[in-house]
């Protein structure tokens, strides 16, 4: 491969490298505390904080525009919306753009307050999608969330309407645990801490910051997700009472009040859909059988497709065998009926049943957010067994801002003394070791980033571990160098035959200690699995610096700056007929 090919596929390698890394360099040295602290916030805190900033705001540009004042200026992003609804409007464009002429644009206060709390709402989404692609900090390093579930199971007993054996318990636990850990573990170093406590209980460590959405995410659904009969006929006549009687239709606690406007069997459930935040809002009403159709410990899978006519989004899910054999049943009876799809007495769905499904089936009439958030729901939310937290504390980290300082510290400290060593042993040739070696940590940190890998100790450990892996290459070469300067060869050659002669022995103990580090990975962890991914990106980053960007430096040497001679240590004899030391 020439020089120029090498020299673009290193720099196009830094550019893409910079991309996945500057999320990370943003959040943790750009972005200012306070911001941070509010997109650390639940979605619930999110809302409260951009609803009341939104209503402040509207107070003070109104008050300006009752003053004939000018727009505040961090308002200002409401003059090009003023603009567009002037435009569309076919209305005279003012020649100036005060408080007055903005408010006017409007058509209330109301969607003035929703275009300044959307953009409240957009700016700190967007903050939280960044912290999300940047380099997170483990539970040693920066806290988190610990948290104590515990298994219902009595409810599983009702449930099924039998004993439970000690067979049936332990399945039920176990096949919560794999339930948590397909939603938390999506990353081979996320290293949450996830295992049974005692007979009935599950403890949980998730490493960042203490967000209570983390918890919901991790309990939602609770194992009472389950398909229940639409009562038509109900539902309409509870309607046509609620419009009617809407403040006394229901007590605090949600209990209808007159229990007669249902028939026996029925129940009356909230119908829910996401809102901009993302939250649970409550739509509508809905009656429904309470006897359970078909309960969702019978999904296998779910997933989004499209139909091959439409083009349109549908949900299609498998059932098991004996899920299937109900569902046939159930569906053969009622054909043309609604059927609910209820996660923790909510109502997230409902579609109509076109014919007898016995194991696949496909629900139709969706958008493809709403397709998404259905799939998601079938896919995951059913537990075997209803979790409760039982206690739920932040944890700071164990050591703290210090603790990062000292792990920082000693990388820095070891990348700096193997540096000193190699300027000092292999003089010239110990500047391109020293390039290798800052591309090799820069290279390691961007993969990271990339996958949104964890940072813990272990992975620091396992990183500085590297650096002294990774200078360990250029020393072959280096030696493997002197040897063919000893024989009077030119640098050219002396280069060339280096780099032949230690690529074996190079990638030959680096692939030992990769296939090392891949089993430690997939057979370990918590911090042995941190320290061995560590360790594996570590070998990939040295491997491409010592063999790939260091060959390009030293033939930009030979070729571009036309060096003759070759310094590769203090003790080489000088080389017959090069210019310089060798």
């Amino acid at each position: 491969m020439s020089k120029r090919y090498r020299f673009f596929i290193v720099l196009a390698t830094m550019v893409i490298c910079f991309v996945f890394l500057f999320p990370t360099i943003r959040w943790y040295f750009l972005v200012p505390k306070e911001d941070k602290a509010i997109a650390l916030g639940s979605r619930e805190q999110i809302k409260e904080y951009a609803s009341q900033k939104a209503r402040a705001d509207l107070v003070e540009i109104t008050e300006a525009a009752r003053n004939n004042g000018e727009t505040p200026e961090r308002l200002s992003f409401l003059i090009a919306q003023a603009k567009k609804s002037y435009k569309s409007g076919k209305r005279q464009a003012p020649d100036r753009w005060d408080a007055q002429a903005v408010l006017s644009s409007f058509t209330g206060e109301k969607e003035a307050l929703e275009a300044i709390e959307s953009k409240y709402r957009n700016d700190i989404f967007k903050l939280k999608d960044l912290q999300k692609n940047a380099v997170q900090l483990g539970l040693d390093l920066s806290g988190g969330l610990s948290i104590v579930l515990q298994a219902d199971l009595n409810a599983l007993e009702e449930r099924l309407g039998r004993t439970l054996t000690d067979a049936d318990r332990e399945d039920a636990v176990n096949r919560a645990l794999e339930v948590l850990n397909s939603r938390i573990d999506r990353f081979g170093l996320t290293e949450p801490v996830i295992r049974r406590q005692g007979a009935d209980q599950i403890y949980v460590e998730i490493p960042g910051t203490a967000d209570p959405e983390r918890i919901n995410s991790i309990i939602m659904g609770k194992g009472s997700l389950a398909f229940h009969l639409v009562d038509e006929e109900a539902a309409a006549t509870f309607t046509a009472y609620y419009n009617s009687h809407p403040t006394t239709t229901f007590d605090s606690a949600g209990r209808l009040l007159d229990p007669s406007i249902i028939p026996a069997g029925v129940e009356i459930l909230g119908v829910y859909a996401k809102d901009r935040y993302g939250l649970d809002e409550r739509v509508g009403y809905t009656a429904v059988k309470k006897e359970v159709g078909l309960d969702g410990n019978h999904i296998q899978s779910a997933l989004v497709d499209r139909n091959n006519l439409s083009g349109k989004p549908e949900v299609t899910f498998m059932l098991d065998t004996e899920g299937g054999e109900i569902f046939y049943q159930l569906t053969s009876a009622n054909v043309k009926k609604s059927l609910a799809i209820v996660l923790d007495d909510r109502v997230k769905s409902q579609a109509t049943i076109q014919n007898a499904i016995r194991d696949s089936v496909r629900l139709t009439g969706f958008g493809q957010e709403e397709a998404n958030n259905i799939a998601l729901t079938l896919r995951t939310a059913a537990l075997p067994v209803e979790l409760e937290v039982v206690t739920q504390q932040s944890i700071g980290a164990s050591l703290g801002e210090d603790t990062i300082r000292r792990g920082l510290y000693a990388l820095m400290g070891g990348l700096v003394a193997v540096m000193i060593f190699m300027l000092f042993w292999y003089t010239g040739a110990g500047i391109n070791a020293v390039i290798a070696q800052v591309l090799n940590i820069y290279l390691m940190g961007s993969i990271l980033s990339a996958f949104n890998f964890t940072l813990t100790l272990p992975s620091i450990a396992g990183f500085i571990l590297t650096i002294g892996m990774a200078v360990d290459a250029n020393v072959i070469i280096f030696e493997r160098m002197k040897e063919e300067l000893l024989l009077g060869k030119s640098r050219k050659a002396a280069i060339e035959a280096g780099f032949s002669k230690a690529f074996w022995a190079i990638m030959d103990s680096n692939i030992t200690t990769f296939i090392a580090a891949l089993f430690l990975s997939q057979l370990g962890s918590g911090p042995i699995q941190g320290f061995a991914v560590s360790l594996a990106i570590g070998v990939f980053s040295s491997v491409f610096t010592a063999l790939f960007v260091s060959r390009l430096v030293f033939d930009f040497g030979t070729d571009v700056l036309k060096s003759k001679g070759l310094s590769v240590g203090w003790h080489s004899q000088r080389n017959r007929g090069a210019e310089g030391v060798i």
